[in-house]
């Protein structure tokens, strides 16, 4: 049986969206889409990256009858205009503007409060989230957590520990920077290729950076994913945003969303962590549930990053059902 033969058992039966549109906030344009039961629980779904952009197979780790489901493409993203991948500005792209518009859009649909669904960046972004709104917020449903603390990005991406994993991966990454620049750099040096402007040396370093993440996110290769990372506009779209964010700490204070975790003890929380992510070391959920309460945190003993391998696809669905009522 293959990983998709096992998704396929484990998710629920594919949906189209009831309803879509553009919600136009300042000069971008939101795109959101709403599947399932228009009078379920209300649960917001926050993509990765950032500037990874929404799946149609999210939809699917919800129970339609039960959720009311919606979606969005961050700015800069996916069908969000103006796209990154068209070399759009970043200037106004932050984590606080993400912010603004997940609750912009929370009020144009009429939703009082919801669940909070998100993983990797998502859960990043679902953290700044909450303790900015945890009166709107019923539960979270957190996955892969990424804190942005400057351990985690040199872990990473400065040569911290994650290329010892996967020192053949790590040389695709580095082919594209000056060998004379320390490793610890890489996020910087990046920076000038992405933003500089040889577009053509611009989009072999995008891909080389999406790449990087995609053949580490998974316990065994995810030749699918790599695939998907490997189309340029939306790689360009996803490494811009990235490094964007990365060389700016997320807009976060140092160890902000521990800090502040306080302020959304008591919202219930479920966190599912691969013990094999290297993309997100599992020390980062241990922290954070460490500080919450009322969460449960699900440890998958066979899986890395990513919420399609099998095991943190049931775990996902497992929290969905029980956060469902």
């Amino acid at each position: 049986m293959t990983v998709h033969d096992e998704l396929r058992d484990i998710l629920h039966p594919p949906i189209e969206p009831r309803t879509s549109g553009l919600l136009a906030i300042e000069d971008q344009w939101i795109y959101w889409e709403e599947s399932g039961n228009p009078a379920g629980k209300p649960v917001i779904v926050l993509h990765g990256g950032p500037g990874g952009g929404s799946r149609p197979v999210y939809r699917r780790y919800f129970d339609p009858d039960h959720y009311r489901i919606i979606q969005m493409d961050q700015r800069g993203c996916g069908q969000s205009q103006p796209n990154a991948g068209d070399w759009a500005s970043l200037s106004r792209n932050t984590t606080w503007t993400l912010v603004d518009d997940i609750e912009a859009l929370r009020r144009y649909l009429g939703i009082e409060s919801w669940v909070v669904f998100g993983g990797s960046w998502g859960s990043t972004l679902a953290l700044a989230y909450s303790q900015k709104h945890p009166a709107r917020v019923l539960d979270l449903i957190l996955r892969g957590i990424f804190l942005i603390r400057n351990l985690e990005l040199r872990w990473f991406y400065g040569g911290g520990g994650a290329h010892l994993l996967f020192p053949d991966y790590w040389q695709e990454f580095t082919a594209p920077l000056d060998p004379s620049v320390p490793v610890e750099s890489a996020i910087d040096e990046y920076h000038k290729l992405l933003e500089g402007p040889d577009r053509a040396a611009a989009i072999r370093a995008a891909l080389s950076w999406t790449r990087w993440e995609a053949k580490t996110s998974t316990l065994l290769m995810d030749s699918d994913g790599v695939d998907l990372a490997s189309e340029p506009r939306s790689a360009i779209a996803f490494a811009r945003i990235e490094n964007h964010y990365f060389r700016h700490s997320a807009f976060l204070a140092s160890n902000q969303l521990l800090d502040q975790a306080d302020v959304i003890k008591d919202i219930p929380c479920t966190i599912v962590h691969g013990r094999y992510d290297v993309v997100c070391p599992m020390a980062n959920a241990f922290d954070l549930h460490s500080r919450l309460p009322r969460s449960t945190l699900v440890i998958v003993d066979d899986a890395g990053h990513a919420m399609s391998e099998p095991g943190i696809a049931r775990a996902l669905v497992e929290a969905t059902e029980k956060h469902s009522h």
